[in-house]
C-alpha cells in the first residue's frame, strides 16, 4: 500500500505540471485589461487595412477620418493600406499571423475572424473595452462624440459576437435587393409587387425569353436577354434555405446543408438555368451591366451596389450608347413567404489585433470608435447604398436631410441608392446572419458553388438526377474540405487549463478506485464489514 500511495502522489504531481505550465505560460487570452490611463505623449503608429474598389469618395472619407483623428490624438499616426476585395485582406491576415505582423485595425467579416482566432489570441476581445467608463463606447475620456452601446443598432452589434464574445464592431451594413426594370415587366403584362415571390420571379423571367421568328427577343429587340441574374450565389442559397427554415449549419460548426430542401432548390434552379432565364455573376458577369443595357429584368445585388443600377446610375461599366432608358424600382429579395420576409445582413466590420503594447491596442480601439462617430458614418453611407450602423447617425439631422433629398441629382442623392438604403432601414428586423465558426467561410463558398455548378451543368445539358446531386455533394465537400471542419467546435473554446484539470481529476478517481480494489482483495475472510 505504501508503494501505491507513493505512486499516487508522484502521479498527481506529474499530472499537475502541465496544469501549472498552462496557467503560467498559456498564450490564450480571455479578455483585454484596459490601461489605467492613456499615454498621449509617446508616439503610436497604427496600421489600418481597409477595402475599397475604385470609389475615390470612400477613400477620401477614410483619409479625412485619419486626419481628423490625428488632430484629436496628435501622438497617434494611422497609416492606411487599401485592398480591392475582402478575400485579399483575409489571405494577408492569415499569412501575417504566423509572422506576428498583422495590422492594428482591419476591415473584415466575422466569418474571417472565426478563422483568425482559432488556436491564438490574435484578435482582441472587445467586451471589456466597450464597457469601460473612461475609454469605452461613449466613455468620459474619449475626445469625440462617440456612440454608446445603446446607440448602435442591436442587430448589427450582435453580429460581431463569436461564442458570446465580441470580436468586431459593425462599420457599415447592407443587404441584398432586386433592381427591377419596371418598364419591361409591365410590358410583359405584370405588375411589380411590394415583395416578390420566387414563383413570380421565375414566371416573369421565363416569359421574357420569348423570341420572334428571326431569333431576336421580342421584349427588348436584342439578341441578348438574361431576365434574372444573381450576383452572390452564396447568399442566394443561404437565403433560400433560411426562408424555408431548412438546415444550413449550426453554432457548433456542423455542416447541415446537404439535405432534401437543398436538392429541391437545385432542381428548380436547374430548370431556369437550362432555359437561360437565370444566370449568375460567375457565368455571365455583373448583373448591373445587363440591367442597364436592357438585357435583364431582375438584377439581384447588394444595396451597396445601388450606384451602378439604372439608366441614370452615376457609376457604369458600359458605354453610354449601350444604355437603355427604363424605370428602375428596388425591392427586397424574392421570398417564399412574403408575409414574413427574410434577407441576409452583410457589410464590413472592424476588428482590433492584439499587440504586446496595451497602449497600442487602446489607441486602435479609440480609432475604431472614431469610425463609428456621426460624421464618418453618414459620410461613408452617402457614398453608396450602405446604412449607418448607429441609431445615433441614422437619426442625425445630417443623415435625415440626405434621405429627404432623394432624386435631387444623380450623384450624391441618386434616388435608387437612397431607395436601397431605406429598404434596409425598413427591414432591419427581417435580416439574419449565419453561424460563425472556423470553416464557416468555406461553407458559405460551398453553398454558392453548388448553384454555380448546377447552372453550368444545365447549360451543358447534363442530366439532373439523384445521382448527379449525390456526386455534386461529394465534389463540393472535397473541394472545400467540409469533411475536415470540426462538427462540434463549441468544445474548442474550453480553456486548455480546464481540459487538463478534468483529465487529472478523472485519473485521480480512477487511481482511488484501483487502490480500494487492491485493499478489498487483501482483506482476510471475515474482516470485511457487514458480515452476518
Amino acid at each position: 500500500m505504501k508503494i501505491i500511495k507513493k505512486f499516487l502522489i508522484i502521479f498527481m504531481m506529474a499530472a499537475m505540471l502541465p496544469l501549472l505550465s498552462a496557467c503560467h505560460g498559456s498564450q490564450q487570452r480571455t479578455g483585454f485589461t484596459v490601461p489605467a490611463s492613456f499615454d498621449d505623449q509617446t508616439p503610436v503608429e497604427l496600421i489600418f487595412w481597409a477595402k475599397n474598389d475604385t470609389n475615390k469618395v470612400q477613400t477620401a472619407v477614410y483619409q479625412k477620418a485619419i486626419d481628423d483623428f490625428h488632430a484629436l490624438y496628435p501622438n497617434i499616426t494611422v497609416t492606411m493600406r487599401l485592398y480591392t476585395d475582402y478575400s485579399r485582406i483575409y489571405n494577408d491576415v492569415i499569412t501575417n499571423i504566423s509572422t506576428d505582423t498583422t495590422p492594428n485595425i482591419c476591415i473584415t467579416y466575422p466569418d474571417h475572424i472565426a478563422t483568425y482566432i482559432t488556436g491564438s489570441n490574435v484578435v482582441t476581445p472587445l467586451d471589456e473595452l466597450m464597457a469601460d467608463s473612461r475609454f469605452g463606447l461613449g466613455g468620459s475620456e474619449v475626445r469625440f462624440d462617440a456612440p454608446t452601446a445603446a446607440e448602435i443598432v442591436p442587430e448589427f452589434l450582435e453580429e460581431g459576437k463569436i461564442n458570446g464574445v465580441t470580436y468586431a464592431m459593425p462599420y457599415m451594413r447592407s443587404t441584398e435587393a432586386v433592381y427591377i426594370n419596371k418598364t419591361y415587366v409591365e410590358k410583359l403584362g405584370y405588375e411589380v409587387p411590394d415583395i416578390l415571390t420566387w414563383d413570380y420571379i421565375w414566371e416573369v423571367s421565363e416569359a421574357a425569353m420569348a423570341k420572334d421568328e428571326s431569333g431576336v427577343f421580342t421584349l427588348n429587340g436584342q439578341n441578348v436577354m438574361i431576365p434574372f441574374i444573381y450576383k452572390s450565389t452564396d447568399n442566394m442559397m443561404i437565403s433560400m434555405l433560411r426562408q424555408l427554415d431548412a438546415p444550413y449549419s449550426n453554432e457548433n460548426g456542423e455542416i447541415l446543408i446537404f439535405n432534401d430542401t437543398t436538392k429541391a432548390l437545385l432542381e428548380e434552379i436547374y430548370v431556369h438555368a437550362k432555359s437561360r432565364a437565370f444566370s449568375t455573376f460567375g457565368i455571365s458577369s455583373y448583373p448591373g451591366n445587363f440591367l442597364n443595357a436592357g438585357q435583364c429584368l431582375f438584377a439581384l445585388d447588394s444595396t451597396a451596389g445601388a450606384t451602378w443600377m439604372g439608366s441614370d446610375a452615376p457609376l457604369m461599366d458600359i458605354h453610354s450608347n449601350q444604355v437603355v432608358q427604363f424605370e428602375t424600382v428596388v425591392r427586397p429579395i424574392p421570398q417564399f413567404d412574403p408575409e414574413h420576409p427574410k434577407m441576409i445582413s452583410q457589410g464590413p466590420s472592424v476588428c482590433v489585433f492584439t499587440k504586446e503594447n496595451d497602449q497600442e491596442v487602446l489607441a486602435s480601439w479609440l480609432f475604431v470608435q472614431y469610425l463609428l462617430s456621426n460624421d464618418i458614418q453618414t459620410a461613408y453611407a452617402e457614398t453608396e447604398g450602405y446604412v449607418p450602423v448607429t441609431i445615433k447617425a441614422q437619426e442625425s439631422a445630417q443623415y435625415k436631410d440626405y434621405l429627404a433629398r432623394s432624386g435631387e441629382d444623380n450623384q450624391e442623392h441618386y434616388s435608387i441608392k437612397i431607395d436601397a438604403s431605406r429598404l434596409l432601414m425598413n427591414h432591419t428586423s427581417d435580416t439574419f446572419t449565419t453561424p460563425v465558426f472556423n470553416g464557416s467561410a468555406s461553407l458559405r463558398s460551398a453553398a454558392g458553388q453548388m448553384i454555380e455548378n448546377t447552372c453550368k451543368s444545365a447549360r451543358r445539358k447534363e442530366e439532373m438526377s439523384d445521382g448527379y446531386i449525390q456526386k455534386l455533394y461529394e465534389d463540393i465537400t472535397s473541394l472545400y474540405r467540409l469533411d475536415q471542419i470540426d462538427g462540434n467546435q463549441a468544445t474548442r473554446h474550453i480553456p486548455r487549463v480546464s481540459v487538463v484539470l478534468l483529465c487529472v481529476l478523472g485519473a485521480f478517481w480512477i487511481l482511488i478506485g484501483i487502490t480500494r480494489l487492491i485493499r478489498a482483495l487483501k482483506r482476510k475472510p471475515g474482516q470485511g464489514s457487514g458480515s452476518r
